[in-house]
């Protein structure tokens, strides 16, 4: 029952994620909404980082820092960049490839073991991304689908972490490693937000906190924080397959918030994602 209860935690968490990305870019650059959504989640766990260091064996903060790196830096930024150009409904559809990525990369480098159904599944999810990048309202171009392979490239990253975790850190406690991982990326954070001009921002200077900077630091402390926490819990109680599968219910999450907000939904996209649901369906089979 537990881990159910953290897949529906997880996909409502991350799937209003995307909403909060786009209203964050506002007022904020995509490089600097990103960097305080991992700053406020360091600064937050700051207080725990004593005791986590002192319980983690020492040869685990590497692995740990490297997870922080790959689930949450990178694609924070990946996604952050990307929502400039794309709707947070197809970047919510286009994350469902993650547990496809996360079994191919256990595939090729963790000694994963997988049948032709898996493999077929691999195949549909990526027939399933084509349908919904041809099928978007905007129309296609170059430009656009390098903003929409930015998604693609965080999922990745998810993939490859998902395994890092199960392999090194599925029996450390999933707080220490939040703690540890995100008090680490503080430092390159600032170092962005310096570079950014966001402290000599007129606003932040003049005591005015805006709207972008709420956003971020919600999306910070729920959507990365909290659920980092969560979801190392549900790797360790559950396995890297079936965390991989919150993905399922994120799409129809920031489907949902998408059209409060008054995008627009195809039904090419509608149906890309049915192909990419079955075909995620099929590599965990």
């Amino acid at each position: 029952m537990i881990k159910w209860i953290l897949f529906i935690l997880l996909c409502l968490i991350w799937g209003s994620s995307f909403v909060l990305m786009k209203t964050g870019l506002e007022t904020l650059s995509p490089y600097q909404v990103a960097s305080l959504r991992i700053l406020f989640t360091g600064v937050v766990m700051l207080p725990l980082l004593p005791r986590a260091l002192k319980t983690v064996p020492k040869e685990i903060i590497r692995p740990i820092i490297l997870s922080g790196f790959l689930g949450s830096f990178f694609p924070a930024f990946l996604f952050s960049l990307a929502q400039t150009k794309i709707d947070s409904s197809l970047a919510g559809i286009l994350n469902s490839l993650t547990p496809i990525f996360t079994v191919a990369i256990g595939t090729m480098f963790f000694k994963l073991k997988i049948g032709w159904i898996k493999w077929a599944g691999m195949i549909t999810g990526f027939a399933g991304m084509m349908v919904l990048l041809l099928g978007n309202t905007k129309g296609i171009s170059l430009h656009y689908l390098g903003y929409a392979f930015f998604v693609i490239l965080a999922t990745i990253f998810y993939g490859l972490n998902v395994n890092v975790v199960n392999q090194l850190l599925r029996n450390t406690q999933p707080l220490h490693v939040t703690t540890i991982a995100f008090s680490a990326l503080t430092i390159p954070t600032l170092i962005i937000l310096a570079t950014t001009g966001y402290f000599t921002d007129p606003n932040l200077l003049n005591g005015n906190w805006t709207q972008g900077t709420i956003a971020a630091a919600t999306l910070g402390i729920m959507g990365t924080g909290v659920a980092s926490v969560l979801f190392y819990s549900l790797v360790s109680k559950a396995g890297p397959v079936f965390a991989s599968t919150v993905t399922y219910g994120i799409p129809f999450v920031a489907i949902g918030w998408g059209l409060i907000y008054g995008e627009q939904i195809s039904l090419i996209q509608v149906a890309g994602m049915c192909v990419i649901l079955i075909g995620v369906r099929l590599a965990n089979k």
